[in-house]
């Protein structure tokens, strides 16, 4: 930390190159030599590790472990995969049957993952690994493909300019690196932070786009308890030493809600501080969210009840349930509280009789209201049962 305390008390200004660049430079370095200062103390799974080179585990630079939340089978997308630590974990964890994808926009790590991967499978039996050359903004680009080109039609002049952008318009559209809706699951380990601030919007967007619905991630990063001054931001070191480039806390998880996803969970918050610079706290956490709540909305006759232990709590939608309290709901929440992260918080009632009609929520807003069990009865005979006849429950 006194290393860190030391850059920040200079300020040295960022070079006259994009934030892109000093995080491009300093990973760089971080491949051809080990770096401490970029990585927080981490323990993985270690039957996970032990087919892992050495040189990889080495120049991993981390701040959690979301490969604890990839299963068997799972479509994995790790943004910033670095050397491929998480993603030769997670090859084992998804199996044959499943798929890791690696994107990454530094030379150096690629070809130290790329070089590893053949190891890797032969060691597991299969091979399930890929690596993509990227921005995790910008996961539409595949910048070998795009390289290619440039390498048969090198940019001259503005002519060349304007064919480059036509073409980077067609590989997005005709060949885009990872399509829509394509990913179980994607993680991330300790570099959201090191994007853009001006273009963290258009990742979480990304990250949005490529997930499959009912797909999830799972992103460990650096985040503060109060937002870094304009002077830390434009330190270089500071921000590729994934420091000032961190969201707040409680942004980090309202961007998620603002690209659309739901559930949004923050599943790991250390509580000691990683760093701490100028009285602000860095440290890592994990954030948990889920794709799957658009949709329209059907009236069902169906109905939640919320266990507890709050009185009552409410949804990304504004939805208000309150505990042991019948909530009429329409079919495509229904559906939802089902499913991760809230299917052990509800009980869900479906009505006596099915509702086969194509019926419009009768609300704008997807309401939730008091279900009375007479809506959830509806159309089944009203009867007495005879407590002679059949089991006790006493």
């Amino acid at each position: 930390m006194d290393d860190i305390q030391n850059v920040e008390a200079t300020h040295a200004p960022v070079p006259k190159t994009s934030v892109r660049d000093d995080v491009k430079d300093r990973y760089s370095a971080g491949a051809q030599a080990v770096e401490a200062a970029l990585c927080c103390p981490i323990d993985y799974d270690p039957q996970y590790l032990k087919i892992i080179p050495q040189d990889v585990l080495d120049r991993d630079y981390g701040c959690g472990d979301p490969s604890r939340y990839v299963r068997p089978g799972d479509t994995v997308l790790d943004l910033g995969s670095g050397g491929g630590k998480i993603c030769f974990i997670a090859s084992q964890i998804v199996g044959a049957a499943g798929r890791v994808i690696g994107v990454d926009m530094t030379d150096d790590m690629l070809a130290l993952a790329k070089d590893n991967a053949p190891l890797i499978a032969d060691r597991v039996g299969y091979a399930n690994v890929e690596f993509r050359r990227g921005h995790i903004e910008d996961l539409k680009l595949d910048l070998d493909q795009l390289n290619l080109w440039l390498a048969d039609n090198p940019v001259t002049d503005a002519n060349g300019v304007a064919a480059m952008d036509a073409e980077i318009g067609r590989l997005k559209t005709e060949l885009p690196m990872i399509p829509d809706n394509s990913v179980d699951v994607i993680v991330s380990n300790c570099v959201l932070n090191l994007v853009s601030d001006s273009k963290k919007k258009q990742l979480f967007a990304e990250m949005f786009r490529v997930l499959k619905v009912g797909g999830r991630i799972a992103v460990s990063d650096i985040v503060s308890d109060e937002d870094s001054p304009d002077a830390m931001k434009n330190d270089a070191r500071l921000w590729s030493g994934c420091i000032s480039g961190a969201l707040r806390e409680d942004h980090f998880g309202e961007a998620l809600e603002e690209a659309g996803f739901h559930g949004v969970t923050l599943d790991k918050w250390d509580a000691e501080p990683w760093q701490i610079v100028e009285g602000i706290e860095f440290r890592s956490a994990t954030y948990l969210a889920y794709k799957g709540k658009q949709g329209e909305c059907l009236e069902k006759n169906q109905a939640v009840i919320y266990k507890g232990p709050w009185r009552h709590v409410q949804d990304d939608d504004g939805h208000v349930f309150r505990r042991g309290e019948r909530s009429a709901v329409c079919a495509k929440t229904f559906a939802l509280m089902q499913r991760e992260p809230y299917a052990d918080q509800f009980y869900c009632l479906e009505p006596s009789v099915p509702v086969v009609d194509r019926i419009a929520w009768p609300t704008d807003d997807c309401g939730v209201r008091r279900r009375d069990p007479q809506e959830t009865k509806q159309g089944a005979p009203k009867r007495t049962t005879d407590p002679s006849q059949g089991a006790s429950c006493c």
